[in-house]
């Protein structure tokens, strides 16, 4: 491929890499085969297909970025969807869009910049061709009528819901009346979200969703319908959701959200769907103040696997965001009673009890931020599990501070399994005597030359809070049981950070450290970061000279502006380590 150019998802043909290509007209393409189910050989890219400027005109002049046809004939009778495809930092191209769709056959368009887009139906109307929004397309094999007619089991699954989530926050902030801040709009939307995953979970297979939105539903209609839905999820998570949680955008907002939504199975999504709505509608500067950098799926994977948990392990992540470290752990377990309860040819309530036991009595999660540790409850609340055991608290607080109910079950030395990415940065310094003076690591150290030992000495003013929490998280773990943490690079690799390192050998064994792209928390951060596995062993158990499992993972599954790629070495790091640790019989 010559520099400067892509290949075209549709025609494989080499074309220039320009920002409306790269941005806008290559990722629809995408999404319009593989989420909508339109065959490749019903669209055209490139060369352009072309309509008319004017109806007297016998040459076509007028280049469509995407076109979606009816037959493989692709005759001027054929067309049914015009797409038109803007770089992202540009608003315009509706009129060019209305005027593509009054000089040919098609009667649906759709606009897109990467960021937003809009639909539209073309009709005629007392001699005049009219254009109204509609929530979405119809995809292959439907007819508009159809739209938002979805049974439960007609729902498809996505790995990715980044772009349609930027497309909300987009539409929201530019249309909503009333809420225009972004942590509103969070709130609002994942509000929503939670009445999508309730209805999945009571939908059955074949009947009709009520969280849908049709082409010609009057839009108070569909607002009565999803406030209804949240209702119930109300009445059901009373312990969740608060007395005066609401929904407030106007009906046609709350048409817009749920049109982009309704096509997808977010039960079943790849990704922690709530980490990405947030990531999405809270901007830079707030998540960045407070080290709030959600941790990709991907890598929330890989720690899981390595861990290995299963029904017997106390789980813990005591930087819990909205929860995915448990939210993946859960799943990770509940599959594994799956196939134990296959085995042994269990009855579904015996296998529903043992996922519940296990869910409302061995995984638990502490985050200082009430909003953060919220989301987190009723994230679990909607997966089925009505009383988790999450907690709004300080972490690194003394324990004794907390309320009764988290030091009942959250304690030193109890948990088996932890997994965590806690904040991390100078910028958001832990201060104060009381709370300093817990920590080994919250004095200063020095080397004594003559014995080549670290001796702690006074106490510190402040201290980056990634430093604090590998003391705490060691704390909470018990005698063998196994972390999985991410930290910055300067941990493993400063000298001024050296002290932590020969701090850190005298409490376990180091089981692995992985390496992983600087490209994995872009665009949020581009803090170098890596994961540690350690194993917590009493003194007298940590061997002299051991075998440590190194990994540098190359890829990520995005670029650095957070455009997925199709390379990922991050999941085959787990593979790779339960080989090593079997060959080594750890």
């Amino acid at each position: 491929m010559r520099e400067g150019y892509i290949e075209d998802y549709v025609s494989g043909l080499e074309v220039r890499a320009t920002p409306e290509e790269v941005q806008a007209v290559q990722p629809l393409s995408k999404i319009l085969v593989e989420d909508y189910g339109y065959p490749k050989e019903l669209l055209v890219t490139h060369p352009q297909y072309r309509v008319k400027i004017r109806p007297s005109d016998e040459k076509k002049e007028y280049p469509i970025d995407i076109g979606v046809f009816s037959a493989n004939t692709k005759t001027d009778d054929d067309i049914y969807i015009v797409c038109e495809c803007k770089k992202k930092t540009r608003k315009d191209g509706m009129t060019q869009l209305k005027d593509y769709l009054r000089f040919c056959t098609a009667t649906l368009g759709v606009w897109y910049n990467g960021e937003e887009r809009i639909y539209l139906r073309k009709f005629e109307k007392d001699g005049k061709v009219e254009f109204v929004e509609i929530p979405n397309i119809p995809k292959y094999g439907q007819r508009v009528e159809d739209i938002g007619r979805f049974k439960r089991s007609e729902l498809q699954s996505t790995h990715n819901l980044k772009g349609t989530f930027k497309a909300i926050r987009n539409h929201l902030a530019a249309n909503t009346v009333g809420a225009t801040r972004d942590e509103v709009l969070a709130q609002q939307l994942i509000n929503i979200i939670f009445c999508k995953i309730y209805d999945e979970r009571h939908t059955a297979p074949d009947d009709m969703v009520t969280f849908r939105a049709g082409f010609d539903e009057e839009p108070e209609l569909v607002k009565k319908r999803i406030l209804d839905l949240f209702v119930d999820v109300k009445n059901k998570y009373k312990g969740v959701m608060d007395k005066d949680d609401n929904i407030t955008l106007d009906a046609n907002s709350i048409v817009y959200v749920v049109g982009e939504l309704q096509n997808y199975c977010l039960v079943d999504a790849e990704r922690d769907i709530i980490a990405d709505a947030f990531e999405t509608f809270i901007d830079h500067a707030l998540k960045g103040g407070q080290g709030q950098f959600f941790t990709p799926r991907n890598v929330v994977r890989m720690m899981v696997e390595i861990i290995d948990p299963d029904a017997e392990d106390f789980i813990v992540d005591p930087s819990c965001g909205s929860g995915g470290f448990l939210v993946e752990a859960l799943r990770y377990v509940w599959k594994k009673i799956d196939d134990e309860g296959k085995k042994y040819q269990w009855g579904d309530d015996e296998i529903k009890e043992e996922k519940m036991d296990f869910a409302l009595n061995r995984i638990c999660g502490i985050d200082k931020d009430y909003f953060l540790a919220k989301v987190a409850k009723a994230y679990m609340a909607i997966l089925g599990v009505n009383k988790s055991g999450i907690f709004c608290e300080d972490s690194l607080e003394r324990p004794e501070n907390w309320g009764k109910q988290t030091q009942m079950r959250i304690g030193k030395s109890k948990f088996t399994a932890l997994f965590t990415n806690p904040p991390f940065g100078s910028k958001i310094p832990v201060k104060g005597e009381d709370k300093l003076k817990q920590y080994d690591l919250g004095h200063k150290w020095s080397l004594d030359k003559k014995t080549n030992e670290w001796i702690k000495g006074k106490l510190k003013d402040k201290e980056s809070p990634q430093v604090l929490f590998i003391e705490r998280d060691l704390e909470l773990l018990a005698d063998y049981g196994k972390m999985a943490i991410v930290l910055p690079d300067g941990v493993f690799g400063n000298d001024t950070f050296t002290y932590i390192r020969s701090w850190l050998k005298d409490k376990g064994r180091i089981l692995a450290i992985i390496d992983i792209p600087i490209e994995t928390f872009q665009p949020n951060t581009a803090t170098k970061t890596s994961v540690l596995i350690f194993q917590k062993l009493p003194k007298t158990e940590i061997p002299e000279d051991y075998p440590i499992f190194m990994a540098i993972a190359s890829t990520c599954g995005h670029d650095r502006r957070g455009n997925e790629t199709e390379s990922d070495e991050i999941m085959q790091v787990a593979n790779t380590y339960k080989k090593w640790e079997h060959e080594q019989g750890i």
